[in-house]
């Protein structure tokens, strides 16, 4: 039996421990480790979260080569990561790239069936028409290891009403738009832009001719094989999502770490203004440990269309109930609600639409 140490102590770790634990029962995970504890909680799936410098003197030189680390957080600090742990000895070490990861969720998937991977369905014989607009700022950083994506991806400008550099043909201060509201709407400019621009179009050639619409990240995209692709209309999937990451206790633990306590209750009002019976379903859902992160997705056209009527009367309302009001202020809380209102959307709606699951590659 091989002893495991798990680097990392949010939602991407707790994850991999339970992939870990699923498919491999026999390999032992001794605990989460971390450079520095910080706000991570130092007990996480009954296991101790460590700090690094205080592991390393408790284990010889051996024992640390024979220990396997997998260093399960975002890809962007991998390299960072690695030198550390070669600092303290731990050369014995993995990733969990996006592929890796994809790999372990669709194996813990497959046994536990809670969340249908698509790559398990049989593919078709016909590749359906689809567009995935990706959002992009002129804020965003150059990424290190520059990407080439298929086709069906058209880049969308976010935030673009806020600067005159110009960065995508495509931009969501054009035509019916939020664009002003990109501080706190962060990337959910672009999705109430192709809402309002494409899919309430009904003249427009894309959404004739695509029976699919998808939203993504400039870093975060779904890892769609062209199998993949094939599967969508042979199983009649109305959704594909990401794989949700884990929480502990609940995913409450998600907007408690990024939300103020004041704009949760505004957005929980709005929400019973508005759709009632979604409220009274939230704290349920709330109180399991699945998020679906990134307001990453891929619908049919009007599966993606509802969505957005359904999503954005709820933010606009919660802008009017928090306090300080949404057009005083520009601190991303909004595009935060995002993730947790598309997790209850799509789970309050999960025997309404055949769900499908992929992985979510990150762009460093």
């Amino acid at each position: 039996m091989k002893n495991i140490i798990i680097f990392g102590a949010q939602g991407y770790a707790l994850s991999v421990y339970n992939a870990i634990k699923t498919i491999y029962p026999t390999r032992r995970v001794l605990f989460f480790m971390v450079t520095k504890i910080g706000s991570n909680s130092t007990l996480l799936a009954q296991l101790p979260v460590r700090e690094i410098e205080s592991v390393s003197i408790e284990f010889s030189f051996d024992e640390k080569r024979n220990i396997e680390v997998l260093i399960a957080t975002p890809e962007n600090v991998h390299s960072e990561i690695e030198d550390t742990l070669d600092k303290y000895g731990f050369t014995n070490h993995s990733k969990i790239s996006s592929e890796y990861w994809d790999d372990l969720m669709n194996q813990l998937h497959s046994k536990t069936e809670l969340f249908s991977p698509l790559k398990n369905l049989p593919a078709g014989n016909s590749n359906p028409a689809l567009t995935i607009y990706m959002a992009k700022s002129h804020n965003d950083k150059p990424l290190v290891n520059p990407y080439t994506l298929p086709r069906y991806y058209l880049p969308i400008q976010v935030g673009a009403s806020n600067t005159n550099n110009i960065i995508s043909n495509i931009r969501d201060d054009i035509g019916e738009n939020i664009s002003a509201k990109n501080g706190n709407y962060c990337e959910l400019t672009g999705l109430y832009w192709i809402w309002k621009n494409v899919l309430c179009d009904n003249h427009n050639t894309i959404t004739k001719e695509n029976p699919y619409f998808g939203f993504a990240q400039y870093r975060r995209v779904l890892l769609l094989s062209d199998d993949d692709l094939l599967r969508l209309e042979k199983n009649d999937i109305d959704v594909v999502l990401p794989y949700p990451l884990f929480y502990e206790p609940n995913i409450n633990a998600h907007h408690n770490r990024y939300l103020k306590d004041s704009d949760w209750s505004a957005m929980l009002k709005a929400l019973k203004d508005i759709h009632p019976k979604y409220e009274e379903a939230f704290s349920e859902i709330l109180n399991q440990g699945y998020l679906y992160n990134y307001n990453v997705v891929l619908a049919k056209q009007n599966v993606l269309k509802n969505y957005c009527e359904w999503l954005f009367p709820i933010l606009e309302r919660t802008e009017e109930l928090s306090i300080p009001k949404g057009s005083d202020r520009s601190d991303r809380y909004i595009g935060y609600m995002g993730e947790s209102l598309e997790t209850l959307y799509f789970m309050y709606n999960k025997s309404n639409y055949k769900i499908a699951h992929v992985g979510c590659k990150l762009f460093i």
